[in-house]
C-alpha cells in the first residue's frame, strides 16, 4: 500500500471490509503506518501519540455489503468500487496526512462497525479505551461531503411497528383478520409524510420518517396474523432523543405494537470553531448541514467539537456502482495540510 493517493485508495477498495470483517484492512493500515505509534482496540486502530489537545482525524474502515462488481476500476477521472466514496477515499487521505505530517498535530482513528447497529460501532470503544482522546482540540470525521463542510448531524431511531390479526385459511378469509391489510391506513399516512425543515444556526435540517422494511405471513395460503414494519426516523439536532422517541411513538399509536430497536443521538452543528472556519476557507467549501447520521454525534457526546469533511459524494454512498472523483482526494488532502501544518 504505497504510492499516490489514487494508488492507496485502489489498495483499500480491493480489501473487502464489510461490517464485521474489518481486521484485514485494519492490519494493512497498521502495517503501512508501522513507523508511527499505534494502538489496536478490537478491530480498530489509533495512530499517533495519544495526548490532549490534538486534532482527531476519524474514518470508519467498514463498508455496506457488496451490491455490484468486485474490486476497483478507474474510468476517466473516477475510481469505482465498494467503499470508494463511503469512506475509503477519506481513509486514503488520512493515511497520507499521517505519513507526510506525522502525528505531532493530529491523531488518526480508523474504526470498525460504523455501517451496522450503534451497539457494534467501535468509535465509542476507542474513545473509552483511550480517554486522552476526549481532550482533543477538535475532530474531523472524514465522511464524504460533496466538497462542502457538513456541520452537525441528525439523530436516528429504528422502531418495529407491529399489526396483529388472526390466522385463517386463505380460501376462507372471513374466518380470520388480515394483519397486513390492517396496516393499510398507516402505510398511506406514512407515504404522505413530507420532510419537516428545522433551521439551526442558519442551516436547514430536514426531518424524515420512512418505512424501510416489512415482513409478514408464513405461507401463500394462510391469512397473516402478524405484520412487522421497520420505521426509521432521522430527527433534527434541536430535538432530544427522548422527544424524538415520544413523537415517533405518537405517530405510530394506531399500531398494535411499538418497540425501539436502535437509537443514535443527533449532534448540534459546530459552525464557529476557528479550526473549522479555517478549514472551510482553505477548501473554499460552503458550510451545510449533515442530512443523515455520522459519528460527529459520538464526538459531541464526549465534548469534542467535530465536523464532517471528506472526499466523495453523499448521493453515491450505499449505491451499486459507487465511485469517487479522484480530484476530490487532492482537494481534501490540500485543505487539511493547510490547517494541520
Amino acid at each position: 500500500m504505497t504510492g499516490s493517493l489514487t494508488d492507496t485508495l485502489t489498495t483499500l477498495v480491493d480489501i473487502p471490509s464489510e461490517t464485521g470483517n474489518e481486521r484485514v484492512i485494519r492490519d494493512a493500515i497498521a502495517e503501512r503506518l508501522s513507523r508511527l505509534p499505534g494502538h489496536r482496540v478490537n478491530n480498530s486502530l489509533v495512530v499517533g501519540d495519544v495526548s490532549p489537545g490534538k486534532v482527531l482525524l476519524a474514518g470508519h474502515v467498514d463498508t455496506v455489503p457488496l451490491q455490484g462488481h468486485v474490486g476497483t476500476r478507474i474510468e476517466g477521472d473516477r475510481l469505482y468500487g465498494l467503499g470508494a466514496t463511503d469512506m475509503k477515499g477519506g481513509l486514503a487521505v488520512m493515511i497520507h496526512l499521517l505519513e507526510d505530517l506525522g502525528t505531532d498535530r493530529a491523531i488518526g482513528i480508523f474504526y470498525a462497525g460504523e455501517e451496522g447497529p450503534m451497539a457494534g460501532n467501535e468509535l465509542g470503544s476507542v474513545l473509552d479505551a483511550l480517554p486522552a482522546l476526549t481532550a482533543a482540540e477538535a475532530a474531523i470525521v472524514m465522511e464524504p461531503t460533496n466538497r462542502e463542510m457538513h456541520a452537525g448531524c441528525q439523530g436516528s431511531i429504528n422502531a418495529t411497528v407491529s399489526f396483529l390479526g388472526d390466522a385463517a385459511h386463505s380460501a376462507r378469509p372471513w374466518l380470520g383478520i388480515n394483519a397486513i391489510s390492517r396496516a393499510g391506513d398507516f402505510l398511506r399516512m406514512m407515504d404522505g409524510l413530507k420532510p419537516e425543515t428545522h433551521p439551526i444556526e442558519g442551516l436547514q435540517f430536514k426531518e424524515v420518517i420512512s418505512v424501510t422494511r416489512a415482513s409478514g405471513g408464513v405461507a401463500n395460503n394462510i391469512i397473516p396474523s402478524r405484520f412487522d414494519l421497520n420505521v426509521n426516523y432521522r430527527f433534527s439536532p434541536d430535538r432530544s432523543l427522548k422527544d424524538a422517541i415520544s413523537r415517533l411513538r405518537t405517530l405510530c399509536a394506531v399500531a398494535d405494537g411499538f418497540t425501539i430497536d436502535d437509537t443514535a443521538p443527533a449532534a448540534y452543528p459546530e459552525v464557529s470553531h476557528p479550526l473549522f472556519q479555517a478549514l472551510a476557507e482553505a477548501a473554499d467549501a460552503p458550510i451545510s448541514h449533515k442530512q443523515g447520521w455520522t459519528d460527529v454525534a459520538q464526538m459531541a457526546e464526549r465534548g469534542i467539537p467535530a465536523v464532517n469533511f471528506g472526499p466523495g459524494e453523499t448521493a453515491l454512498a450505499h449505491k451499486p456502482g459507487e465511485s469517487i472523483a479522484l480530484d476530490d482526494l487532492r482537494w481534501a488532502y490540500d485543505a487539511l495540510v493547510s490547517i494541520l501544518s
